[in-house]
């Protein structure tokens, strides 16, 4: 039995004709999992592109300089499990790194070969649930570096907008930020609940989102080393978590009245509310009631991004001033800031309460979804521990590492709406429109409120969907 997988590139343009795509390629055995262009060295005549795989390689190529095309650990003596991450290090036109399910980063240059025997390392740097090695090599080979990020696999990796650290999330449930150059682990947080499937950092690198198994998105200062919120939205586990670097921004606020009930904005926007620019919800009420009563302008910061899941559904989140720099007493903010709590939110979320204190929600649909109902209840399963340092679920939860729900503001989704049939697993933010994809293979574009020109090429796809 064998796997037929089709790889295609299309440019990506308004008018794209999906008929003639730039470059199709075929595979047998194995299956394309993650790519990455290198935007660094693009140009009209060619373009970077790497993919790796489910079986363990890494495929270079060129799609329209087709000649062009390398395989990396195609004897698969590197690493043989999937692929799950693939990145190109900033402003570089040869390394990029390489994550997988065993766990590993491999650092690789495109202008080196991998070799005929398995690498030999030597330990380079270890710290707290990570170690980095060096290849052992007379002559240069791949990989350049190995590192040994947690217990159990990595899920996904991002390099800060600066370039100078990466953040890394995996199965075990742990975030963690490395400076890359010196190799040094600069912060660690730990999911509420099993493993974070994906990481998104903030345009000024001030925060990192995360998202994963506890269907929760949660956000973590970098500078700060501690969660400023947790967003509830999502009915299953959280694939996909991105910034929306064109509408997040720190401007002078203009003078706002008030329009309507204070309990019709505590509501905040109907649910068929589609609407992708900055939208005033109740998690702005502090904000905006702050801001009448000084009378007049004032800085503020605000970060949009999204999500979306297995659950099928995308939301949309606004992190504020109110959140980041809370002027009341979290006991009482929760209530007069962030909305309706989870009993009353209408979302059919029961909270509960376990011996150590850690509380869930329990929906019919978990189980569907395969989220927290279908996960064993062993803390020593859930909360494995990095290498060479256990962390213990009932000493983590409550401190900085992982506070409880009720120590940090809980967000509500301005927008949370089902868009796909199957779980979703991409979101981009462009400056015209917001691109989505699921597991079906449908690509969806989404225009953004006053630029809705975009039109679909192909009346029988849904690629050019206008809302």
């Amino acid at each position: 039995m064998f796997c037929l997988c089709i790889t295609v590139v299309f440019p990506y343009s308004q008018a794209v004709d999906l008929s003639k795509p730039i470059d199709k390629r075929i595979y047998k055995g194995t299956q394309p999992t993650c790519h990455d262009f290198n935007q660094y060295s693009a140009t009209a005549e060619s373009v970077a592109l790497i993919v790796g795989f489910s079986a363990g390689q890494v495929q270079y190529l060129d799609p329209i300089k087709k000649e062009t095309s390398k395989l990396f650990n195609e004897e698969r003596l590197i690493d043989k499990s999937k692929v799950t991450c693939l990145k190109w290090l900033p402003k570089s036109e040869n390394l990029f790194l390489a994550s997988h399910a065993s766990g590993h980063l491999y650092l690789y240059n495109v202008d080196h070969p991998c070799g005929t025997t398995a690498p030999q390392y030597s330990l380079l740097r270890q710290g707290e649930g990570f170690a980095v090695y060096a290849c052992k090599t007379k002559t240069p080979r791949n990989p350049l570096l190995r590192w040994a990020v947690g217990e159990g696999g990595l899920n996904e990796f991002a390099f800060s907008p600066d370039g100078v650290h990466v953040a890394c999330v995996g199965q075990d449930g742990c975030l963690r930020v490395f400076h890359f150059d010196s190799m040094e682990l600069q912060g660690v947080m730990k999911s509420y609940f099993g493993g974070l499937l994906c990481v998104s950092w903030s345009p000024d690198g001030k925060y990192l989102a995360t998202g994963g198994e506890d269907d929760l998105v949660t956000v973590w200062s970098f500078a700060e080393s501690r969660v400023v919120a947790r967003g509830h939205g999502h009915k299953s586990w959280v694939n996909v978590v991105a910034f929306d670097p064109f509408t997040t921004s720190l401007e002078d606020e203009e003078p706002m009245e008030l329009s309507g009930s204070e309990e019709d904005l505590h509501q905040g926007p109907p649910n068929n509310s589609m609407h992708f620019g900055r939208v005033r919800t109740s998690s702005t009420l502090s904000r905006l009631s702050r801001h009448s009563s000084k009378g007049g302008g004032s800085a503020s910061v605000t970060y949009r991004f999204g999500s979306v899941g297995q659950d099928t559904q995308f939301c949309l989140w606004d992190l504020t001033d109110d959140v980041l720099y809370p002027r009341l007493p979290l006991s009482r903010a929760f209530t007069n800031t962030f909305g309706p709590s989870l009993s009353n939110s209408g979302s059919g979320v029961e909270r509960k309460s376990d011996k150590s204190g850690c509380s869930s929600g329990v929906e019919k649909e978990h189980k569907r979804y395969h989220s927290l109902g279908n996960i064993s209840k062993s803390n020593d399963k859930i909360n494995v521990a990095p290498r060479s340092s256990r962390l213990d679920a009932a000493k983590v939860l409550g401190t900085t590492l992982c506070p409880r729900m009720h120590e940090v503001p809980l967000l509500e989704p301005l927008v949370c709406k089902k868009i796909a049939h199957e779980r979703l697993t991409v979101l981009v933010f462009m400056d015209d429109c917001i691109i989505t994809a699921c597991q079906e293979g449908l690509i969806c574009t989404w225009a953004r409120p006053g630029k809705a020109n975009l039109t679909a090429q192909n009346g029988n796809s849904p690629s050019g969907t206008v809302v």
